[in-house]
């Protein structure tokens, strides 16, 4: 049996060069960042230095980078702030967002009585553009909240349109870019986001820490009080070896980005093309089967297995040594069927077993074809 793990979205592994650096602060900047003395001003240095290397990849400047406990906390900052204390009367969204986006909506909307209006989806979950800018066509305080890639499906958003239209439409824009922060370069400067959340386990850095994108002057206020760190915007001690995880880890990402992101897309052409050949009846759900509509890094396939057999699937697959999912990691032990896919398939699949498989830089085409085989040998048991 092989261990071969294919649930990256979810989680990945720390790069060695990042467990080097997190172990050198853990020993020699464990004094508090807040302290005046040497200690302290040694590790608020080094977290200031962070701050300015992220900043610089996405243009913007060090001010304008919060450092939070990761995405889920930078999405929640940006509504629930926009909605408190910038006059946010209606959000758009999608209906295939992550949950951190949809539950805090809804929340919001029960808290606040705001207008929650969802944007159509085009039959693979491709939002349809042109119905946003119908949405934006009003008058009331609006903030649009779409993702970059789905996390479940790979779908990539056109962030650079949707920016237009936003701006066209005096909207703010947010967007939960979990999955691409660290795979895909964003420029702030010409794509004009209001606030932007990213989540460091997502780029082989450590978990627990992540970042949010405040443009200057958004006049967006904190969630958490009890001190003045992170510029006011977030009360509590810095986690120093985390930040510094953080920082190695994108630094590493962008630096390799162009080789890193052609392996990885050779990886998911073999799979889609393995599939297809052995495995005839695979459904590629949402744009996820489409190497220019999503993600070079994720692959949801609904197989053609009988519905008595889909109830196995996970369990088998677990069994060989493969890890991977059926959904965002956030819905594990969930029994329903997952929001992303009820928008995205035909009824006549959503009784099929549909998987996840998520790639990194880690995997092989030898992991590839011991799935594929064991895929296959599961259908013929």
């Amino acid at each position: 049996m092989q261990n071969v793990y294919l649930d990256n979205a979810a989680t990945t592994a720390l790069r060695p060069e990042v467990i080097d650096k997190m172990t050198a602060a853990l020993r020699d900047n464990f004094g508090n960042a807040s302290s005046t003395h040497s200690f302290g001003r040694s590790s608020k240095s080094l977290i200031e230095q962070c701050r300015k290397t992220i900043a610089s990849y996405f243009n913007v400047s060090a001010a304008e980078i919060i450092f939070t406990s990761g995405g889920t906390e930078a999405d929640n900052l940006a509504l629930r702030s926009a909605v408190r204390d910038l006059g946010v009367v209606e959000i758009i969204t999608s209906r295939i967002e992550h949950h951190a986006i949809l539950h805090t909506a809804e929340q919001l909307r029960k808290e606040y009585d705001i207008r929650i209006n969802y944007v159509n989806l085009q039959p693979n979950g491709i939002v349809d553009y042109t119905h946003l800018e119908t949405l934006l066509q009003n008058d009331s305080k609006k903030l649009v909240s779409l993702m970059h890639i789905n996390n479940e499906v790979g779908n990539i958003l056109d962030l650079q349109r949707v920016s237009d239209l936003c701006v066209a439409n005096n909207a703010l824009f947010h967007s939960d870019t979990v999955q691409s922060v660290g795979h895909y370069l964003i420029d702030l400067s010409t794509v004009k986001l209001d606030f932007l959340a990213a989540s460091a386990h997502k780029f082989h850095g450590p978990k627990g820490v992540g970042f949010c994108f405040i443009r200057k002057e958004s006049g967006l206020k904190p969630l958490i009080f009890g001190g003045e760190q992170e510029r006011g915007y977030r009360a509590g001690t810095e986690s120093i070896h985390n930040i510094v995880g953080m920082d190695e880890a994108l630094k590493l990402a962008y630096t390799n980005l162009d080789t890193e992101k052609q392996y990885i897309k050779e990886l998911k052409h073999y799979f889609i093309t393995q599939l297809n050949d052995k495995l005839p009846g695979c459904h590629f759900s949402g744009a996820s089967g489409d190497l220019d509509l999503s993600t070079y890094t994720l692959l949801n396939v609904s197989l053609p297995f009988a519905t008595e057999k889909a109830a196995m699937l996970q369990f088998q697959l677990d069994l060989k040594g493969i890890a991977c999912s059926k959904g965002s990691a956030c819905q594990s032990g969930s029994t329903m069927q997952s929001h992303v896919l009820t928008e995205v398939l035909p009824i006549n699949l959503l009784n099929k077993p549909s998987v996840r498989f998520s790639m990194s830089i880690y995997n092989t085409k030898a992991d590839i074809d011991y799935v594929v085989d064991t895929l296959c040998a599961f259908a013929k048991a």
